[in-house]
């Protein structure tokens, strides 16, 4: 790899302004973006930040159609550090760990799980059922890091654009990208 590269996942479940704020990160940092957007994950993208498709191209360095199973991300020959999935719904986690893929965005996170690289799934649902905790512990069991996007009070947010930086910022931790979060600097002494 010239430079760093990770594919980034948006799948339907609420959320997309993670997956969206994670490309302009991502950008900012020089690391190559491959992203793929699922069906549903298109429709959550425009309802909640009133973007289309279209409009990522400035954001992601590629962007992979969902239906394209012989793109490059399906591959384990194609170096990447990992790949995050932001926001990931249950459907998508529950495909992955199945291991019975019905697109690129699960195929591609397949193919990372098998490559032995870093799968960040960002899930977004509550409350969990029993079978929820299951599919969960089985991507856990599969090597697979399971990061809700969960607000840091610490770092005292003013806007839901800090509280949605600093979940990202834990997750690029996982990855040794460095960026400008609020990190935890302990309790100040009584």
């Amino acid at each position: 790899m010239s430079k760093p590269r990770i594919i980034v996942g948006i799948s339907g479940a609420s959320g997309a302004i993670y997956g969206v704020t994670l490309l302009d990160i991502l950008r900012k940092v020089e690391v190559e973006t491959h992203l793929v957007v699922s069906k549903s994950g298109e429709l959550t993208l425009a309802a909640e930040t009133g973007l289309k498709l279209k409009d990522l191209e400035s954001r992601a360095t590629h962007i992979h159609p969902v239906k394209n199973v012989g793109a490059t991300i399906a591959s384990g020959s194609f170096k990447t550090m990992g790949m995050i999935i932001a926001p990931c719904s249950i459907r998508t986690a529950s495909e992955i760990s199945s291991g019975i893929t019905a697109s690129l965005l699960t195929r591609a996170a397949d193919v990372i799980l098998k490559e032995r690289r870093r799968l960040v799934l960002m899930v977004r649902e509550t409350p969990l059922h029993l079978g929820h905790l299951r599919t969960l512990t089985q991507l856990a069991e599969m090597g697979a890091i399971v990061a809700p996007p969960l607000p840091a009070f610490y770092a005292a947010p003013d806007s839901i654009d800090a509280m949605v930086r600093q979940s990202l910022g834990r997750v690029l931790d996982l990855f040794d990208i460095e960026t400008d979060i609020v990190r935890w600097s302990g309790l100040a002494p009584s």
